[in-house]
């Protein structure tokens, strides 16, 4: 075992950690010996001594020390971190196969690095760090991406860092976004880069999009949503720009509706249907979600059989999960008022805090308040570059449903 600073924590904590979830909070935190400073790795104890893993420490964090290993032989070298990125990497390969190229390359805990997202679009690169130790070693990791991806079919054009998140603050982190190291790379970059998902073509403004550009989590929940909208009349609620809508244009459906309230996810959307020459059996509308299933149910309108539900996370704490669902009910329950007998919903929820269970309970009272029964066609959840974790519960938010309303 390396020398490094030791961690002794409660036996709540060793319960947790022995569970397998890799976070120590502050307050199980009983005993340091050694003086770790922030960002750096420390060795974890449970009161009787036991061993019980390394992980990086920060004591601006309530998450006190974020584990990366349990094996007390490991050497963390930039020969280990590379076996972590090809390990994340197989994987990958092994479940997109041909989608590789817009995936998710790294998913934070569930590949072992805390608080790291890697997205790849075609040949760039996007980063987002909210983790101080792994903030310390992102040049290794980015550089250690570089050099083995071509073995993978990509040659990086570019690396862009996403880091304007709040989180980072808590870690005593600033926020920034800007090219990492550009210096390293030939030709140029304009902030967009165009993608194939589903065969539908996209253009990504990974330096003005939300997240890191484009939403790849639900990559065949679109796919299983075209399936559906053959011959129908589609409205796609919170489109941002426009993936489900696209899915189900290019599926056949008769007519669809993209609608967000940002004008610039509508004018993205616009470029996307024109780069996929669906325009013509498109709409496109910047309005209030609420407002348009409110106007529709007080004049009684069907204009729609099939209506897509995918809204921001409504809650991203345990504290307002009571409003967040007031929210979803309220957008489902007007939605399957707005649809005939016979009508399709595809409806979901990307916060983590919204529990299966919850979001189940919420659909169930919609359904009973608006006077129908739910005919569930599938229920899925976010695509497997986006792996889950199941004892780290904190992998699993994306909850996505397909319904006919009977």
């Amino acid at each position: 075992m390396i020398d490094l600073p030791r961690i002794f924590i409660t036996e709540k904590g060793e319960r947790h950690a022995k569970s397998g979830h890799p976070w120590v909070f502050e307050g199980e935190v009983v005993r340091i010996d050694g003086m770790p400073d922030n960002g750096e790795l420390v060795h974890v104890f449970s009161p009787k001594e036991r061993f019980l893993g390394t992980g990086y420490y920060n004591d601006n964090s309530k998450i006190r020390v974020r584990l990366i290993s349990r094996n007390a032989n490991d050497k963390f070298d930039a020969d280990f971190y590379e076996r972590r990125i090809r390990y994340a990497l197989d994987y990958r390969k092994t479940v997109m196969g041909d989608d590789f190229r817009s995936s998710r390359l790294i998913f934070g805990e569930a590949d072992q690095f805390p608080g790291l997202t890697v997205d790849l679009f075609e040949d760039i690169v996007v980063a987002q760090t909210l983790c101080l130790g792994t903030e310390k070693i992102k040049d290794m990791l980015f550089e250690t991406l570089v050099r083995v991806l071509p073995e993978y079919g990509v040659n990086v054009r570019r690396v862009y860092e996403r880091c304007d998140v709040a989180v980072r603050e808590l870690e005593g982190m600033e926020q920034f976004c800007g090219y990492w190291k550009p210096e390293m790379f030939a030709g140029d970059a304009d902030g967009h880069v165009t993608i194939t998902e589903n065969g539908i073509h996209y253009d990504v403004n990974y330096i003005d999009g939300q997240k890191t550009g484009f939403f790849l989590d639900q990559k065949y929940n679109r796919q299983a949503a075209a399936k559906l909208a053959k011959g129908r009349r589609v409205l796609d609620c919170f489109t941002h720009t426009g993936a489900f809508a696209l899915n189900c244009a290019a599926g056949g459906a008769d007519h669809v509706t993209a609608v967000d309230i940002s004008e610039t996810a509508i004018e993205q959307t616009k470029k996307n249907a024109a780069m996929n020459g669906l325009t013509d059996r498109m709409s496109f509308f910047c309005t209030d979600v609420f407002k348009l299933l409110t106007d529709m149910v007080n004049e009684k309108r069907h204009d729609y059989d099939y209506i897509i539900l995918d809204p921001p996370a409504f809650t991203k704490s345990s504290s307002t999960v009571r409003d967040a669902y007031r929210g979803y009910k309220d957008i489902n329950l007007r939605a399957m008022r707005c649809l005939p007998r016979g009508g399709y919903l595809a409806t979901c929820s990307c916060s983590h805090f919204m529990k299966t269970d919850l979001f189940e309970k919420m659909l169930a009272d919609a359904a009973g308040d608006a006077g129908v029964s739910l005919r569930q066609i599938e229920h899925r959840t976010q695509s497997p570059d986006h792996p889950i974790l199941w004892n780290v519960p904190e992998t699993d938010y994306l909850k996505f449903y397909l319904f006919q309303v009977v």
